[in-house]
């Protein structure tokens, strides 16, 4: 059906072209041509007759130009077409407006190619303002919504220029997790951004191979999905990219200043990136440091303990936030979940660090350093009652 209908727009637009060209082309071959050849029938079956041959070689082409058209055209935003059409036909209004100046000209180039060309250009402009521009239409078109609407009698007062409507969540805070407890607590206002780009790191990580990659991933992603379900601030999905940039803190960066809106982190490099970028960041990693620490020194936990640390017998562990905890005496502990208490905590721009001690060294219950060294002790010792039994006198033969 899809075939049939892109031969019969061939057929018609031969017929077209045969009526328009195909007179001049019998005046300037004979000077008087003969009335069964030009007239109207004659010249549209001809035309149509050419294309539909052409249409027996190009439908297939045309076919697939078309459905890659349709393809390009479902993946975008329905704002996006509207806005884009909209500005499209301004475009070509304005450029019949100018080519007006030019139809009464005798050269040819001005009143048929520069026209052509005017239509070319403006429509494409238009387009292109259009579908760059959307967050201006809309607030255009909101504002004039607003100014209909009865005014209340007790006016709110107008947000300043630090106030961002957009708090912009980069992967690191996602992942970190914290961001959903302040959300609870009713400190953030406006609206949480998360950019697509983010969701598709975010998912990079959630498939690595690397084990404590993929837990730190999925867990960003429930965190997600967790700000989503309760619906305790409003979450908007940014489908935009910036195909230009590579990098994913720069793309942050341009969003950011693109939607007026504040980054939300924990990353201490993006921090001090952002500085002279002249962009509002809002670093939880400070804000934490401003408050009381979320451990206190007496205060039992459970954590795995994952590698050695760079001190003599340390062990290092991880919370599922990504917090580093440093235990004394762990690297006998390597992939094992021990108590332990915290003995200290230290927090710097760059995140957290906790100290702490195995519990059960305070219980009196001796661990793996007491033990490991008992029992290389006991292999030192000679076995006295080898040795007894090998000074022992020969018996003598009466």
């Amino acid at each position: 059906m899809k075939k049939l209908t892109v031969r019969l727009v061939f057929i018609v637009v031969g017929g077209t072209l045969g009526l328009t060209y195909l007179p001049y082309l019998w005046t300037t071959l004979w000077s008087q041509p003969n009335s069964l050849l030009n007239n109207i029938f004659t010249n549209f079956l001809i035309g149509a007759l050419f294309l539909w041959i052409l249409s027996l070689f190009l439908a297939n082409t045309a076919m697939h130009l078309v459905d890659r058209v349709e393809k390009s055209l479902s993946k975008q935003n329905p704002m996006t077409l509207l806005f884009g059409s909209v500005g499209f036909i301004i475009g070509l209004l304005i450029a019949v407006l100018i080519s007006q100046l030019f139809s009464r000209s005798p050269l040819f180039l001005l009143n048929t190619v520069v026209p052509i060309i005017l239509m070319l250009f403006f429509g494409y402009i238009g387009a292109r303002v259009g579908t760059t521009r959307i967050d201006e239409w809309r607030k255009v078109f909101n504002f004039r919504r607003r100014e209909k609407e009865p005014q209340p009698d007790i006016t709110d007062a107008q947000p300043d220029q630090n106030y961002h409507h957009y708090k912009i969540l980069d992967t690191n805070i996602l992942i970190d997790g914290r961001i959903y407890d302040l959300v609870k607590t009713g400190f953030l206002e406006g609206t949480l951004l998360v950019p697509n780009f983010v969701l598709y790191e975010l998912q990079y990580i959630a498939d690595s191979a690397d084990s404590i990659k993929r837990v730190r991933g999925r867990r960003g992603l429930d965190i997600l999905n967790k700000l989503q379900s309760e619906n305790i601030i409003p979450v908007e999905m940014y489908k935009g990219d910036f195909e230009d940039i590579p990098e994913v803190d720069t793309k942050l960066i341009q969003l950011a200043k693109k939607v007026n809106g504040v980054i939300v982190t924990n990353d201490y490099n993006l921090n001090k990136v952002i500085e002279f970028q002249n962009v509002q960041v809002l670093n939880i990693n400070q804000l934490a440091k401003s408050l009381k620490p979320r451990v206190i020194p007496g205060e039992e936990m459970n954590v795995m303990v994952v590698k050695n640390g760079s001190e003599r017998q340390q062990g290092v562990g991880y919370l599922d936030d990504g917090t580093m905890v440093v235990v004394e005496d762990g690297k006998f502990y390597i992939n094992e979940k021990v108590d332990v208490v915290v003995t200290s905590a230290l927090q710097t721009d760059a995140g957290r660090m906790i100290f702490a001690r195995l519990a059960h060294a305070n219980r009196g219950i001796p661990d793996k350093t007491e033990h490991t060294k008992s029992h290389e002790q006991s292999k030192k010792q000679p076995n006295h009652k080898a040795n007894h039994k090998n000074n022992r006198p020969a018996a003598t033969k009466s």
